[in-house]
């Protein structure tokens, strides 16, 4: 289990998250909703260590840092590393032989070529797949859906499914609503930079209508479409 005590993060005078307080079991997938700028990849950058916080963050099955894997909405990749090189990469820094790649190839990637000519899609699917083949215990997805193909959009939700299965941890963010019902466990709402509330599956159909009437409201009327 991963607690989350007191979690609050400042830049300068400008605070992103106050007072974060709750916990991700294993066996369970997490949606984290919220318009953009409420916070949800500060919160993902500080479970997964990369940002400093005041509060704290507890995880009382093994070493966090060393058992997250952090799929970025825009992953980054060296100039000159190619598809292959970098899932080796990433293999040895968790020290994971990684036989049989192209057997494990699973989106089809080619993985002779760099990495950084990739397709925004083509890159969130290699940085999947990196992620998958360390065998992480927790996966922290950034929007996993956003700019990949129907195809892998079905895929990478079987995916989810299974991580949970397998016991692990799911925490993600997505603007498609529909891949959040199909996949998790429990929906937290972020908003004004703090977790205003959390529902189990019974309660995803009041939040996506209470989504959908902050989201849109009277906005469409107020463009007079003709």
């Amino acid at each position: 289990m991963i607690s989350l005590i007191n979690v609050s993060k400042n830049y300068g005078t400008k605070n992103v998250l106050r007072n974060i307080n709750f916990s991700f079991n294993t066996g369970k997938v997490y949606g984290v909703i919220g318009e953009n700028g409420a916070g949800k990849t500060t919160l993902f950058n500080c479970i997964a260590g990369l940002e400093s916080f005041s509060g704290t963050i507890n995880c009382d099955e093994f070493i966090l840092k060393n058992n997250v894997g952090l799929l970025q909405t825009e992953p980054y990749f060296f100039k000159n590393i190619t598809g292959r090189e970098y899932l080796l990469l990433l293999c040895n820094a968790r020290q994971i032989k990684c036989d049989n790649i192209d057997e494990k190839n699973i989106f089809n990637l080619p993985l002779t070529q760099y990495a950084s000519t990739y397709s925004s899609g083509m890159k969130k699917k290699l940085a999947l797949t990196a992620l998958l083949l360390q065998k992480n215990q927790v996966f922290i997805l950034d929007e996993p859906f956003n700019g990949v193909d129907i195809q892998s959009n079905l895929l990478i939700t079987q995916i989810i499914l299974k991580l949970k299965a397998l016991n692990k941890i799911v925490i993600m963010a997505s603007h498609i609503f529909s891949t959040l019902k199909e996949t998790c466990d429990v929906i937290h709402l972020l908003k004004n930079n703090q977790v205003v509330e959390s529902v189990g599956m019974d309660g995803f159909a009041a939040m996506e209508r209470k989504m959908i009437d902050i989201t849109i409201g009277n906005k469409i009327e107020l463009l007079n479409l003709e």
